[in-house]
């Protein structure tokens, strides 16, 4: 009596094929499953990263950004480099003579450099923090900042629609605020861009 071809059960060779599909498989999700442990905290950084940065990038967007030093200029009403009084007291780059920390003392957006001023020619990378130590706020206080989390923030002279400009303080009418954050391998870039819609003091020496 013969067995019908559709009723006999799966050769040893067909089996063998089908564990190691199925093996395969398997190893292939359990793979996803460990990439997804692995890396299940990297939206919570980048989040972080992107808060850090558009705080940060708020801070320098807010601040003055006129002709003249708001503390040396006596002349309340200077809208050009030229109206500055005393002559020397014309707003470029580098950070006031306070100091670099705390951030508290800048008054201007051209003293976000690590670069003393306010009247420099360049600003050089300000770099606040570092993978070991943490940012520092406004006040100079860490009490609270997330470890492993730091920034930089550079200014760029550029020209924006039709408006020129460039590192000449006369003529520095529009900068490119960049602020990068950074944790580990990562890093984040902001950019925006400031004019000088309001070249006269608003903080009277």
């Amino acid at each position: 009596m013969s067995t019908d071809r559709g009723q006999r059960g799966i050769s040893l060779i067909e089996l063998i094929i089908f564990i190691m599909v199925v093996g395969t498989a398997l190893a292939g999700v359990v793979s996803m499953l460990d990439m997804g442990v692995l890396h299940s905290a990297d939206p919570m950084v980048r989040k972080q990263m992107l808060s850090i940065a558009e705080g940060l990038l708020d801070e320098v967007d807010q601040m003055p950004f006129t002709a003249c030093d708001p503390v040396t200029n006596t002349n309340p009403s200077a809208t050009t480099t030229a109206q500055c009084t005393p002559a020397s007291s014309y707003q470029q780059f580098g950070y006031p003579t306070a100091g670099l920390s705390p951030r508290s003392n800048f008054n201007n957006l051209g003293n976000y450099c690590s670069n003393a001023g306010p009247s420099a020619a360049t600003c050089s990378l300000l770099t606040l923090g570092s993978s070991s130590t943490a940012m520092p706020d406004l006040t100079g206080s860490t009490t609270g900042a997330p470890q492993g989390y730091w920034a930089t923030v550079a200014l760029t002279p550029e020209a924006l629609w039709g408006v020129t400009s460039n590192s000449t303080a006369a003529t520095m009418n529009v900068l490119r605020v960049t602020v990068t954050v950074y944790y580990g391998s990562e890093s984040l870039r902001l950019d925006t861009y400031r004019t000088r819609w309001s070249p006269a003091p608003m903080i009277s020496p």
